[in-house]
Parts: structure tokens; sequence; C-alpha cells
């Protein structure tokens, strides 16, 4: 995105899930509560909003040593059964890059992804090696927030995503941040900023945020992994809800699903202030986006129901017709062996095993 207007634009052309606007109203609350000035994006244990992918400027430094390997990074948090291990060593590539600040080491420990999607583990230290959490305490308890820019980016476009804390031994002095998102461009190749600051925590008896480790952390790395999706097809019509869609794009991969379609009709919004949804809006966004079913089939005959994925509506007005697509991270690896089919409003792909 290019200026300002742009940025709105994209802005408006969002859809979030329940999850994530819930995150982004709590978010709001404590920064009203708190008379927060400065702009920040706060990351949950639970899902929150990943809304531009825009880069900022950022150093860091790689950490020294062997870098880790992806499967021991992911296999713990996406499933790591010997299907899944193999996917993770076909896709998974190490990152490595690390900063420091206030005895607090923030690593980008690695990356596995598709064409539209992908998922990053970084991994928050204290140098100190004492236990991360004051004795007693943990993500049971303490709902976790990070300012600054909260997340990688390395491309042009707009995205939703999501990002949430894991501590896979509370006795230690570390924790893991997942970090997963969309994009509507190719995110494969590129180089990645992220900027971390302040670490913080939710008292559940005051309600009031504080700082757990304060400091700012900046990291940059080369993004280089393989596109492990499959085109499922294309061209396919459906009709509800008085509007004509027509399939551009299904893709699905172990990790993730994306659907982009066109309707017949461009979307009319109202003036809500930008990144925001009015009352009048949500029926349309339903219509748009909310009512398309995407349904994932497994070859034991396990149905996910994948329809309340994020997603964006970008109108044209000139052409009188509204580009959309919708899509999300899997919470856990599902191989393509494992999937039978994938449907799109009715439309009925099969999920080729070759």
């Amino acid at each position: 995105m290019s200026d300002l207007f742009d940025y709105k634009k994209e802005m408006s052309e969002l859809r979030f899930t329940e999850n994530q606007k819930k995150a982004l109203a709590e978010a709001a609350a404590s920064a009203a509560r708190h008379g927060a000035a400065k702009r920040r994006r706060p990351v949950f244990r639970a899902a929150l909003i990943a809304a531009a992918l825009a880069a900022v400027l950022a150093v860091g430094s790689s950490a020294a040593g062997i870098l880790p390997n992806p499967a021991e990074v992911f296999a713990p948090l996406f499933g790591g059964n010997i299907a899944q291990t193999e996917v993770i060593d076909k896709i998974g590539r190490p990152i490595g890059a690390s900063d420091s600040d206030s005895g607090i080491t923030i690593t980008a420990e690695a990356i596995m992804g598709d064409q539209y999607n992908a998922v990053i583990v970084y991994t928050l230290s204290r140098d100190d090696g004492e236990r991360f959490f004051p004795e007693g305490e943990g993500l049971d308890n303490r709902m976790l927030m990070m300012g600054g820019f909260g997340g990688a980016g390395w491309v042009r476009g707009g995205g939703y995503g999501g990002a949430w804390f894991v501590d896979e031994d509370p006795e230690d002095h570390q924790i893991q941040l997942v970090e997963t998102f969309s994009s509507d461009v190719p995110l494969t190749k590129g180089t990645a900023r992220a900027e971390f600051e302040d670490l913080r925590c939710m008292d559940p008896e005051t309600n009031r945020d504080e700082i757990l480790y304060p400091g700012k952390w900046k990291l940059r790395f080369e993004v280089d992994y393989e596109d492990c999706s499959v085109r499922l097809g294309g061209g396919e019509t459906f009709s509800q809800d008085d509007l004509n869609f027509t399939i551009d794009e299904v893709r699905v991969s172990p990790i993730a699903v994306r659907v982009a379609y066109t309707t017949n009709s461009a979307a009319l919004w109202s003036n809500a202030p930008s990144g925001q949804q009015s009352g009048e809006d949500a029926p349309k966004m339903q219509q748009y986006l909310d009512n398309i079913e995407i349904l994932l089939t497994k070859t034991d005959g396990t149905v996910i129901d994948l329809s309340n994925s994020g997603g964006r509506v970008s109108p044209d007005y000139e052409t009188g017709v509204s580009h959309c697509s919708k899509g999300l991270v899997f919470d856990e690896i599902i191989p393509l062996e494992d999937m039978a089919s994938l449907s799109v409003g009715g439309a009925v792909y099969e999920i080729p095993h070759d």
C-alpha cells in the first residue's frame, strides 16, 4: 500500500472472525481505560488480527550456532506423527534471527507456509535462565499482550491472521509465540521485518494491564520456503442470497485453505470509520463472505467446517463486481493424503494424492 488512502482502503475491505473481533474489542477497551496515546498492535494468547502486512523499518541479528530443526519447532504445536513430520521436513525452513533487550531474547525460530499463508514460531527467553513467569503464574491465569508492530511483514497488500502464546514447560525460562497470517499476494519470498515492544499481561483481579517485561526487539530475516499448495479449480459458479458467484481459485495445502471468488454486485458500504463494521454493513458481510460455505472432508469421513474463515471483500464500482477471498491456517497439519475433498458453495473438488 503506497499511502494513507491505500491503507484505509485495505482496512475497510478486511473481514474478521468472531474471535478476532473479540480480541480487537478487548484491546480497544484496554487502551481506552489507560488513555493510551501510542499506536499498538497487541498480541493475545487468543486469536488477534494482523490487519495489514505492511513492512516496518527494522534491524536484527542472527542467532549464533546451529539453526533450529523446523520439525522440532512445529511438531509440538501442529502435530508430530510421521506424516505430519514429513510435511514439516518438506516445507519448514529454519530462521534463527534474534534480538535481545532488558534480559529478554526473542528468536524467530522457523517458518512454514504456502503461496498465501504462513506460520512463524518465535521463542521468548529470559537470558538469566530463571522461570519466565513469577511462581504460581502462567498462561492459564494471565492474558499476554505485546506492543509494537507485533509480527513479521514482508509483502505489500492486505491480510489477516492470528497469534497466540504457548508455554510448553511452565517451569522453564521461555515461552513460544505462534503467528499465522494470510494475504492476497504471494508470501513465499521476501525480507521479513518484525518489531515488538513491551510484553504486557492482564491482571485478572484489577482488569488492568501491566508490563511484565519492558523492551524493544527488532528482527530481520529472509523468507524463502516452498509453496506446498495445490490448485483445485476455478470458473465454477453458484448462486445464493440473491448473488451470483464465480469461483476464481481454490487452493489447499497441509497447513491452510484459500478461496477467491467474484460476485456479480459491488458491495456498498456505509461511512463507518476505517477498519470498523457498522450494523448495517454486517448483513452485507454475511451475504458476501460469512455465508459462503467451505467444508473440508477428510479420508476418514471427518468434515471440518471452515466457513467462519477470515477474509476480505473488495468492491469494484467501475465494473460492478466484488472480488472476495477467505481462508485460514489450520490448527494442525493435515497431509494432503488425509484430505478427500473440499466443498465451496456446494461445488465439490476432489483432492489429488499424487
